[in-house]
């Protein structure tokens, strides 16, 4: 942090000197994870700064799933999960005794993999539904107006304005997915989670979504698993590759800008993923 409070990126050769004087700084610092006694994350260490998409790649079973709902708090509901660590929003973390879960998940919004709208809602009732859940009020003569926004800032307005009564549940799955981003923007997050979210979805929607993600990075903080690493180079800038070897939990093997883990990883483990030798 700068001395007025906004928020330095990095002074890297990949990131000179770039500071964002908005959105949110998620950090991740020492984190460990177990079901019962299985311990699946072993001290992961990650900041996920503002202006930023970070991609959580790597193989099935290496943890990214389970890192990406410790970051909201939704690792706890698991009756066996314990957590070690902290997750630091702003510098809060956000599982101190006094944090609310309530407040947390509405600050840290997720988006599954699955499109999850209330299919018997009409679209307009799924964008505040999420407000309705969160005991916030919306005055009458605001609520179009935010609909408007949220649904315009997800890429959907320009598709549904005009049947905004109709359920929720007859959009095709790429809107639904939309509509669920929508959902989640509507309560001014901090930090948008997904969950690789065009995983089930045709290359049309997927690329409208990217285009998405793309387009909401300047407003919110974005991290991302997916499994497809095109995706990964198109939308990212930031990237943490997760492994978890035969044996041992998962962590990250290495992270930092898109390009370089791309081009030129540090790690061997890396190269041999990302050019497609496993996983």
């Amino acid at each position: 942090m700068t001395e007025d409070g906004t928020a330095v990126l990095y002074d890297t050769p990949e990131y000179p000197q770039l500071v964002f004087d908005h959105g949110a700084h998620l950090d991740a610092v020492n984190i460990s994870a177990w079901f019962g006694t299985n311990k699946v994350l072993e001290r992961v260490n990650l900041s996920m700064p503002p202006g930023v998409v970070t991609a959580l790649i790597g193989p099935s079973g290496c943890g990214k799933s389970t890192f990406l709902r410790i970051l909201n708090r939704m690792h706890e509901r698991v009756p066996s999960a314990k957590l070690g660590g902290e997750v630091r929003l702003n510098g809060a973390d956000i599982y101190a005794p006094d944090e609310r879960i309530t407040d947390t998940r509405r600050r840290i919004g997720m988006v599954f993999q699955k499109p999850n709208p209330f299919p018997t809602m009409s679209i307009a009732e799924n964008v505040v539904a999420g407000l309705k859940l969160n005991g916030t009020k919306v005055a009458r003569d605001a609520r179009a107006d935010l609909i408007e926004h949220s649904l315009s800032r997800a890429g959907l307005w320009l598709e549904v304005k005009d049947r905004l009564d109709t359920p929720g549940g007859s959009l095709s799955g790429g809107q639904q997915q939309r509509l669920c981003i929508a959902r989640s923007l509507a309560v001014s997050p901090d930090v948008l989670l997904m969950d690789e979210p065009c995983s089930a979805l045709d290359p049309a929607s997927t690329r409208r979504i990217e285009q998405t993600i793309l387009e909401l990075k300047d407003e919110v903080t974005i991290v991302i698993v997916t499994h497809n690493m095109q995706q990964a180079a198109r939308v990212s800038q930031q990237c943490a590759f997760f492994l978890a070897e035969t044996g041992t939990p998962g962590g990250i093997v290495e992270a930092g800008a898109t390009e370089q883990i791309f081009v030129s990883p540090r790690d061997p483990r890396t190269a041999d993923y990302v050019l497609g030798r496993f996983g």
